[in-house]
């Protein structure tokens, strides 16, 4: 029989379920466990709701609880990333990586330059899609909370909320006093952006691809909120 960790990680699969008082597997995700993984009755597997509780179980023609339900806070303070739509399959590997590195909101956008725009129907097809992807994710890296992942938006909306910093080359360290960041388009910000700004946060030296920004913004701020790195110290 496997060893169980004491907490959601290890090698033991990690699934959400829509109650973890009466956990009841997905089809997709019981074929995953028995076909893929290749499980037996009564190995462990922790399931969770993706709002903050889970519990240990063991695996046969039913989940079998074998723990008590555990409640964990929302990671505070909760970090933001959007990120304007790019091309072909990237936005699903951009919402995976996001979900992986701890992001609690994701936001896809249309830009000024955005070369990518849905209409209505394909946006709402692929806003499930991004959902799906959120929630395989979360499940391979055995969280707790899953993300959200909001439907697509566009620059102005965003801009007229002021919470959120644009990624510039000159923008300064991130902190944790706004986790909260937009990634701009592969052609960048347009001047009329710009001039809309609610100030900006810098990502590095070195121009990044659009994906490879948004995965650097979510890095940064996990990084500080886990207390991995301290802080800039301005002078």
């Amino acid at each position: 029989m496997a060893e169980r960790p004491g907490t959601p990680g290890g090698t033991a699969p990690h699934v959400i379920v829509a109650d973890v008082a009466d956990p009841v597997l997905d089809p997709d995700d019981r074929h995953h466990l028995e076909r893929v993984l290749r499980l037996r009755n009564g190995d462990p597997v922790s399931v969770t709701d993706g709002a903050g509780a889970w519990r240990w179980c063991r695996f046969g023609a039913a989940l079998v609880p074998d723990g008590e339900i555990e409640c964990v806070p929302p990671p505070a303070p909760p970090i933001t990333v959007a990120f304007a739509l790019v091309k072909g399959q990237k936005p699903e590997l951009v919402v995976q990586k996001l979900t992986e590195l701890g992001v609690d909101e994701i936001i896809p956008f249309v830009a000024e330059r955005s070369v990518v725009r849905w209409d209505d129907e394909r946006a709402r097809r692929n806003t499930e899609r991004l959902r799906r992807v959120a929630a395989e994710a979360a499940m391979q890296s055995r969280r707790v909370w899953l993300p959200e992942v909001q439907e697509v938006t566009t620059f102005d909306d965003l801009a007229g909320g002021g919470a959120l910093l644009a990624a510039d080359r000159d923008g300064a360290a991130p902190t944790l006093e706004r986790p909260a960041v937009m990634i701009g388009p592969e052609g960048g910000w347009s001047d009329a952006e710009r001039a809309r700004f609610n100030g900006t946060v810098g990502l590095g030296p070195s121009v990044l691809r659009a994906e490879t920004a948004a995965f650097a913004a979510a890095a940064m701020l996990g990084a500080l909120r886990a207390g991995l790195v301290a802080p800039a110290v301005h002078p």
